[in-house]
């Protein structure tokens, strides 16, 4: 097992292995105040593992209470936070007791949200069950809901108290769901110089727990520099601009991970084709896109990107904060007038690498 600690607002651990599932009781009784537990999950997850968690928080000596919603991204609105909130007010849920997050980044954004706002909040833990989430959405603290104008703008910054990645249920995901994960840690190898990129030519299910430990330790890296998303931690975007709009024109059917691989090709092609980039970045990212059978480029017309963007949280005013590459392994955060997004991406749309998927 590995352990990664993040010194944080809330100092908190992460850690990393095979079978820790079984162990989550005394792996988190030492940051567990109180003696209740709302364990939340999708109707995907919950009848693979939740048993054994319940078991598991019940060997620790915890009252555990369950809540499951559908699964997918159209779970995470209003509706469901709300009901989950009056679930653990019915179960007298009090402010020492802990909501744990079984399942993937809804699962987590969702639970994360009731955790911060629930009697302005309490206890939190983050159990990833997909490989997106495991290098990304359970470390940092971002929680949130979407709304009908766009996704994640209802939210908050809330650390959890510790993250238990357990990597043997990344090992039988759906082929699909692996790959949209996949995207985030291809993210990870272009913001940041480490053996990531290296690692990725060789077959990523012999090495899962060193490259969710490396990603995990990138993100971690900048969220303790930056945890408010101020500066820095704005790296963690890349190819979110394009790939939240991408998912909001789509009625949110592409999946966050293929939606960001596009926005990530989109955006470098169109850094490239501004100068700004160095073209053997955008082959070298559309060659791992292409072997892990992600898309490359969108039939979205760049309007309809833009327009869609202008609902993104990174919109600033008049502005939108981009990420784009300069060099292998490390990218910029440039400002751009939001009436100038359109004409950036446009000369990047409908080029994609040979071999390399449009969605």
């Amino acid at each position: 097992m590995k352990t990664i600690k993040v010194l944080a607002s809330k100092p908190y651990n992460v850690y990393i292995g095979a079978g820790l599932l079984d162990h989550a009781g005394e792996l988190l009784r030492p940051v567990l105040r109180g003696d209740a537990a709302m364990a939340v999950t999708d109707d995907a997850v919950g009848p693979l593992y939740l048993e054994r968690l319940k078991a598991a928080l019940s060997s620790a000596g915890l009252r555990v209470f369950e809540h499951v919603i559908p699964r997918g991204e159209a779970s995470k609105n209003a509706e469901n936070y709300l009901r989950l909130l009056s679930a653990m007010a019915e179960c007298g849920l009090t402010r020492a007791d802990t909501v744990v997050a079984l399942g993937g980044g809804v699962v987590g954004d969702l639970a994360g949200f009731a955790a911060a706002t629930y009697m302005r909040g309490v206890g939190f833990v983050q159990i990833p069950t997909t490989l997106l989430a495991a290098v990304d959405a359970s470390v940092g603290g971002k929680t949130a809901i979407d709304l009908p104008q766009g996704k994640n703008l209802a939210g908050a910054f809330y650390q959890p108290d510790a993250v238990v990645c357990d990597v043997s249920l990344l090992e039988t995901l759906p082929e699909p769901v692996f790959r949209d994960g996949m995207a985030e840690v291809i993210k990870y190898a272009f913001i940041a110089e480490t053996p990531l990129l290296e690692r990725l030519k060789s077959p990523v299910s012999a090495q899962l727990e060193e490259i969710v430990a490396l990603c995990v330790s990138i993100k971690r890296d900048i969220v303790c520099a930056d945890e408010r998303e101020s500066g820095a931690r704005k790296l963690l975007n890349f190819g979110h601009t394009v790939g939240h709009a991408i998912e909001k024109c789509s009625g949110y059917a592409v999946p966050h991970g293929r939606a960001v691989a596009a926005g990530m090709a989109v955006i470098t092609r169109a850094a490239v084709h501004a100068g700004l980039c160095p073209p053997e970045v955008a082959r070298a990212l559309e060659e791992l896109l292409i072997k892990y059978n992600l898309p490359a480029d969108t039939h979205f017309s760049a309007r309809e990107l833009a327009a869609a963007a202008l609902a993104d949280k990174k919109r600033s005013g008049d502005g939108i904060s981009l990420v784009l590459p300069v060099s292998l392994g490390q990218c910029v955060i440039r400002e751009m007038p939001v009436d100038a997004l359109e004409a950036f991406i446009a000369p990047a749309l409908g080029v994609p690498a040979k071999g390399g998927e449009s969605l």
